[in-house]
């Protein structure tokens, strides 16, 4: 009867610290930046050793990863939830988009830093490495959902490649958005209102019969850029 609470107890420490460790780091790369923050900055933030920081953590991109990790979980059934109150794609599109820069919005000077890893499959921090592939999976699922739920029908060759289509046009607005130097970032807004009409015009026309010439020439390049 008395094992219970013994085996519990560590466990309980064990997250508070570690979750201890990832706010101090947050708290540090807005403050200070991703590249001026080191492991022992981070340890005296939270109290810690520096040992112990490193036992939690392996350095600072784990500590990125599981930011990619908590921003894309912890936002998972918001979206699911707020989709259900929209019939047209445009509006299913932007619930998600919207979402995600709800999410960076506070880690934006940190997250312009990241983005200079992105052109780097190799590099642990891309949002195209191979450690990020769950997160990005997950990020495809999303937009899956706003596709299923929407009110244009498309073709079935094309459908399966949209998800992934989707969030590479989302990777393209957070880029613009974090050297978008207007007031609150309005002329992404503004790019994000004009190019979803057009998107799902485009998405439109795409499935009509007489554009399956150029829907296969289309899907021969995606199939290229997807390998």
């Amino acid at each position: 009867m008395n094992i219970a609470p013994v085996k519990t107890r560590p466990t309980l420490r064990a997250e508070d610290t570690r979750r201890r460790i990832y706010d101090a780091a947050m708290e540090l790369f807005r403050e200070k930046g991703f590249e001026q923050t080191t492991m022992r900055d981070i340890a005296a933030k939270a109290g810690v050793a520096l040992g112990g920081a490193y036992y939690y953590f392996s350095g600072k991109e784990a500590i990125v990863l599981a930011f990619y990790h908590e921003m894309q979980e912890g936002s998972h059934q918001e979206i699911v939830d707020a989709l259900g109150g929209h019939r047209k794609l445009k509006d299913r599109i932007r619930v998600v988009l919207e979402k995600r820069f709800e999410l960076l919005a506070p880690n934006r000077k940190f997250c312009d830093a990241l983005f200079k890893h992105a052109p780097d499959s190799g590099d642990p921090l891309s949002p195209f490495s191979k450690e990020t592939e769950a997160i990005r999976e997950r990020a495809f699922e999303h937009m899956r959902l706003a596709l299923e739920g929407g009110d244009v029908k498309m073709s079935s060759d094309l459908a399966p490649h949209m998800p992934r289509l989707l969030w590479m046009y989302q990777m393209g607005l957070i880029l613009f958005w974090l050297y978008d130097r207007s007031t609150n970032q309005s002329r992404t807004q503004k790019l994000m209102d004009k190019s979803l009409s057009l998107l799902v015009g485009l998405l439109k026309a795409a499935s009509l019969p007489l554009m399956k010439p150029l829907r296969k020439m289309a899907l021969e390049l995606i199939e290229i850029v997807e390998e």
